[in-house]
């Protein structure tokens, strides 16, 4: 049997492995501590630094990697998305990411129904190339936009509907892996195997058989079961065989293996017929209790699923803006009480009429438990899709906790017999409030697998609480003969519970595996085999010695500067949290780093990463980092100022501050407002260059050029001349490819008469139908027809509008010095960092619109950055109320104008299109719910049929996409989805509120993008 490495002790040569990779490779080698800190965690408690890390190009990179780490005696750690919530992924190794380069699928037969993929495959991904074939991969994880087939396989993933489709192991065909010693062994059918798979097949049978009454005896017989090695595939124990046919598979091994056998190379896979039909019965519960009672009964309806969400994560829906309405679909009466309980029941098969049947068949079943009328009927396949997602995000829901205290998985997989569902939920509950805490359930009521959390404070004494917990609970497990790890895999925190929960005989044949199969020990050493203690403080992410670095951040953020109550949830007062660093480092620290930030769907988040595929450009990449710095846990050079070091230089360079992650991050990491911090803190450090105060006192000086005679012909001159764009190029850094705006000499102010119509104090507008409309610079001073569309759209529909403007006496110099006349949002001084010059600004701004909100006044705005800087930055400023008040009055034109339609007050007379319209939302919209009233608006165009271009951020993202060092990546993010989707419908109107998004579409497709109000205002 080979010895436990000492990870800690493990004494290894970083710069040769470096330097023979570098080498030996085409790889990407990866050796400072940012890089190798942005792989130290995954969504467990746990961390480790890596040696280095490793993205490898070609097979043969990682054949010649795993040979190299032999040689020099350095683990291997095999890792897809890295969402595993053990510890799986986390380990003194050298880190290979499968999810960069090796993503493809290598074959698929549609006759025998099988696809062979390669590790890195997502299975969102892998499902969506399978759709227009009628099949799936059917082990369907919550993080299936996440999570990589190679880790599914890892893990033994199960699913929601495992109760219909079985777990991972019992839907691979086959895994073609390297094993320690580089060869590659093809892992199938026992019967028909050869060579070195064959060798360790006859290995692993001869000690089953001589264990045969021991795996018998200690086995669990549910059919979630993923601790260890599945040693019983020679006598399977598992209420659902391996194999349907009764043959032995030796892949079986490897699946839950956790990279501690082989390195998986491929892996086939067993494929499933799509379901024509589905449909979804939500049974209401006022008990708990009844709830998991009723499963062992509801299951003999034939369900493909029953999964459970529970009162408290009803209640965090409900109060989430982008899950309230869903979760109420699901509710018999949502004006009532929350029930204790709610368990998705959902029916899938070919034709529609005989689930219909099943749906009946379960509220008579619930009648027949004395529950009538407690079943929500859901036929409706669009409505169970969102139910499903809300379902999905449970676990990102309860980790959104603000406060120290957190919900800790390691005990979250226990799964028990049906029949003792009840009883084991009931008496773990009160193993909770022994230890002052209490946990939230969801998950597969179907299987006996229920995910709970109980909140504990790994700070404090959450460590020790966490031992008593888990020692009680699986006195439990033991009672009602179940198995401890039944989804999630071992890692870190199950690792020694597989001895209790298989006895020294079997826990001797483990370790005798993995000997055979890895004699060094080197493939990803400490999970199932010699695991360390779960308690061990110094593998936690939060060890005794964690310290932030003492600092005042540039914006406000006390409301995460906040303790919680590991019962009641509430938190303490905004400040009262004792963060050092001011609340950042807790709001940095809300990043659990459950990867949902890796996904590639419709919405918009994460930009940067969609176009690199690169862990430091990536939400999660970026927290970490910030995480690190904060602590003092990364090799910075300017130790002063750690918030402004080249290491979070190099991570916020491509984020594009669209403010996705800010609604989409499951626990709501504000990535934005940190890149404002991130500006502040660096260019104290290194100063602003030419191109910098160019962009941040734009709102200055645009009304001095404009006024200029000739002088605005004479900038645009160089739009048509390409020496001075290069010119401009190497002077500014400006990208001589990009268009700039066109200036003009007529603009909005140039008009002092025509602003005069538009000036009232809010004592006057308030007594009439009216409105403030803000003139932001962009489209007072370069799209000046949007605001002038704007005003003809609210004048026919007959508001009164009040243009901020600063008065004459309070203007300096008001008919020479132009720049003088208009408020700003500050949004150009954020951008470049300077928050002190956009609190002085926007604070002008606040001052004069706080009175019309005091009124009730809607404020209305044309330009989605600026007027949502009132609805967001502008809270953090230390603007106290006003700004409160001001943001709830605050919306863009759209939204205005969709709320008076739906309340009735507003009945816009509107002509038919003459062709159809597409609507590309600004990221600022999308983040703040705005893109469903635009389009709700475009819809009262008669002929209009507006169709949403389903799109992620456009590049250019205010100055970014100008910018000559980021010219190529604004342009492939425009390439993704928004500029094809355009030139696909030629004939349409395009529709965009952004200006940085019109530019955007204008360069690459060449064609005229206008704003909302300019399409209203043309068919008024």
């Amino acid at each position: 049997m080979n010895k436990p490495l000492d990870l800690k002790e493990l004494m290894v040569d970083r710069a040769a492995l470096a330097k023979r990779l570098r080498q030996e490779t085409s790889g990407e080698v990866m050796t400072d501590s940012a890089s190798r800190g942005r792989y130290a965690t995954d969504a467990s408690i746990y961390q480790a630094m890596p040696v280095a890390v490793f993205v490898p190009k070609t097979a043969e990179d990682i054949a010649t990697a795993i040979q190299i780490a032999a040689e020099l005696g350095i683990p291997v750690l095999p890792r897809g998305g890295g969402t595993s919530q053990c510890g799986q992924t986390t380990g003194a190794a050298l880190v290979i990411d499968n999810s960069k380069y090796f993503r493809n699928i290598l074959d698929l037969n549609l006759d025998k129904t099988y696809v062979e993929v390669e590790p890195g495959m997502v299975l969102d991904h892998l499902n969506g190339s399978l759709k227009q074939h009628g099949l799936w991969y059917p082990v369907d994880v919550s993080t299936a936009g996440q999570a990589t087939i190679g880790g599914m396989a890892g893990n033994n993933s199960c699913g929601s509907r495992s109760i219909a489709y079985g777990n991972m192991v019992h839907n691979v065909l086959g895994i073609n892996a390297w094993l320690a010693n580089g060869q590659i062994a093809e892992f199938g059918n026992y019967a028909n195997s050869s060579g070195v798979a064959k060798q360790l097949g006859d290995f692993v049978k001869g000690l089953a058989t001589t264990l045969q009454p021991e795996i018998e005896t200690h086995f669990p017989k549910v059919l979630r079961r993923v601790a260890g090695y599945n040693l019983d595939i020679f006598h399977p124990q598992s209420e659902l065989p391996y194999t349907q046919d009764g043959s032995v598979n030796l892949s079986h091994l490897l699946v839950g293996s956790e990279g501690t056998l082989a390195y998986f190379k491929s892996l086939k896979l067993k494929l499933a017929p799509l379901p024509k039909h589905k449909v979804l019965g939500i049974v209401n519960f006022a008990s708990f209790y009844k709830a998991m009672d009723s499963a062992q009964h509801i299951v003999k309806l034939g369900p493909t699923a029953v999964e459970l969400v529970d009162r408290t994560m009803i209640d965090l829906a409900r109060s989430n803006p982008s899950f309230k309405k869903t979760i109420e679909t699901a509710l018999i009466d949502h004006t009532a009480q929350t029930p204790e309980a709610i368990l998705l029941v959902e029916f899938s098969g070919e034709a529609h009429a005989p689930l219909l049947e099943k749906l009946k068949a379960l509220e008579e079943l619930m009648g027949d438990l004395g529950l009538p009328g407690s079943v929500v009927p859901m036929p409706d396949a669009s409505l169970q899709k969102n139910l499903w997602e809300v379902r999905k995000a449970g676990l990102n829901i309860m980790m959104s906790l603000k406060g120290d205290g957190k919900p800790v998985s390691f005990i979250e997989d226990c799964a028990v017999p049906l029949e003792s569902l009840a009883d084991y939920t009931q008496a773990l509950t009160d193993v909770f409030s022994k230890y002052g805490s209490r946990g939230t359930w969801y998950a597969h009521a179907s299987v006996g697998t229920l995910h709970v959390r109980p909140i504990l404070d790994m700070r404090r004494d959450g460590a020790q609480k966490m031992r008593a917990v888990a020692e009680e609970a699986s006195a439990l497990v033991r009672k009602y003969k179940g198995a401890y790890s039944g989804e999630h895999g071992d890692g870190l925190c199950r690792g020694e519970w597989i001895s209790w929960q298989f006895g020294p005989k079997i826990t001797e044949a483990l370790a005798e595996i993995k000997t055979t199969f890895d004699p060094k020990g080197l493939f990803n050493p400490g999970k199932i085999i010699n695991p360390p203690k779960m308690d061990d403080a110094s593998n936690f992410r939060f060890p005794p010695s964690y310290k932030v670095i003492p600092l005042q951040p540039a914006l406000d953020w006390s409301a995460w500067n906040v303790q919680n109550n590991p019962v009641t949830e509430e938190t303490s007062a905004p400040g009262t949290g004792g963060d050092p660093a001011m609340g950042l480092a807790k709001a940095v620290e809300m990043c659990n780093n459950n990867g949902h930030c890796r996904k590639f769907d419709a919405e918009v988040m994460c930009p940067s990463y969609r176009v690199t595929r690169d862990e430091k450009h990536l939400t999660r990449g970026r927290a970490n980092t910030l995480r690190l710095a904060l602590s003092n846990q990364l090799d910075m050079k300017d130790e002063s100022s750690p918030l402004g070091s080249d290491a979070i230089k190099e991570v916020m360079e491509l984020c594009v501050s669209c403010k996705a992650c800010r609604r989409e991050c499951p626990t709501g990491v504000d990535m934005a407002k940190m890149k404002i911090e991130f500006l502040s803190a660096y260019k104290k450090r290194v100063g602003h260059s030419l191109r910098d105060l160019a962009v941040a006192y734009l709102p200055k000086y645009a009304g001095t050029i404009s006024s200029i005679p000739l002088l605005p012909a004479l900038l645009n001159l160089r739009n048509h001349i390409a020496p001075i764009a290069k010119l401009q190029e190497w002077i500014m850094g400006i990208s001589a490819q990009r268009s700039l705006p066109i200036w003009k000499s007529k603009t909005f102010w140039s008009n002092p008469k025509a602003i005069t119509p538009y000036q009232y104090s809010a004592d006057e507008l308030s007594k009439q139908k009216g409105v403030v409309l803000l003139a932001d610079t962009f489209n007072a001073y370069f799209e000046d027809e949007n605001l002038i569309a704007a005003i003809k759209v609210l004048t026919a529909a007959g508001y009164q509008i009040h243009i901020p403007h600063k008065s004459q006496s309070k203007a300096a110099n008001t008919e020479k010095n132009a720049c003088s006349k208009e408020f700003c949002c500050g949004r150009t001084y954020l951008a470049a960092g300077m928050v002190d010059k956009a609190k002085e600004t926007l604070g002008e701004l606040v001052n004069h619109l706080a009175p019309y909100a005091d009124k009730n006044i809607p404020i209305i705005g044309l330009e989605p950055s600026c007027l949502f800087t009132l609805k967001d930055e502008a809270l953090v400023m230390g603007f106290g109320e006003r700004a409160v008040t001001i943001s709830q009055h605050a919306q863009l034109l759209e939204e205005f104008l969709a709320n008076e339609v739906k309340a009735g007050k507003l009945n816009l007379n509107l002509k038919a299109a003459s062709k159809p319209v597409l609507f590309h939302g600004h990221c600022h919209q999308k983040s703040f719910a705005a893109v469903t009233p635009a389009m709700e608006l475009l819809k009262l165009i008669p002929n209009a049929e507006p169709k949403l271009i389903e799109s992620s951020c456009c590049g250019m993202a205010g100055s970014f996409g100008y910018e000559a060092e980021h010219i190529e990546v604004s342009k492939q993010m425009a390439e993704a989805s928004l500029l094809p989707s355009i030139r696909k419908s030629p004939d349409s109107w395009v529709v965009a509120d952004g200006t940085s998004c019109r530019h955007q579409i204008a360069d690459g497709t060449q064609r005229e993008a206008v704003h909302i109000a300019k399409i209203l205002a043309a068919h008024l």
